[in-house]
């Protein structure tokens, strides 16, 4: 199995329609939403510090997770938009993601927020160091210990130190 994370900028893959209708049947809309926000263009990921990613295995769409800036808290980036097909949970996939937005935070913030949707979402967060902390419409933050524009200094393991599941 070889994961690729890539960078989703210019626009949304074909797949993640398929990624949608599986989201759809667990009940979570964020990924309708995310679709419906990029094609009017309210949310596109482009502001300073955000970012959004597909995990692909084997050349396939596996998951999607995004990261933007955090309206209630300055200088915060609120992560986003989240979520892994039911068939590829609990391989990795999502963590190799969450990290991958985590290192680019490194060097743009200090915290980073979330709103874990159940208790699951909310374990798997916390093992990312992700600390409960209800307000301002998340349920989670996460102090990053370092923060740096230079690219040599924002190694992710001086940045945040996940603790094991």
């Amino acid at each position: 199995m070889t994961i690729d994370i890539r960078r989703l900028s210019d626009r949304l893959p074909q797949e993640i329609a398929g990624l949608e209708r599986e989201a759809r049947r667990e009940g979570y809309r964020h990924v309708a939403r995310l679709i419906d926000e990029w094609s009017i263009g309210d949310n596109r990921f482009e502001h300073y510090g955000e970012r959004l990613l597909g995990a692909y295995v084997d050349e396939v769409l596996a998951g999607i997770g995004g990261m933007t800036v955090d309206s209630a808290i300055s200088g915060a980036l609120r992560m986003r938009r989240f979520y892994i097909r039911p068939a590829m949970r609990r391989r990795g996939i999502g963590r190799m993601l969450a990290m991958a937005l985590l290192d680019h935070a490194c060097s743009c913030c200090t915290v980073v927020t979330v709103h874990a949707g159940n208790d699951g979402a909310a374990r798997f967060w916390e093992s990312l160091g992700f600390q409960p902390h209800g307000g301002d419409g998340h349920t989670h933050v996460l102090a990053l210990q370092q923060h740096s524009n230079d690219p040599a200094a924002s190694d992710l393991r001086q940045c945040v130190t996940p603790r094991s599941p």
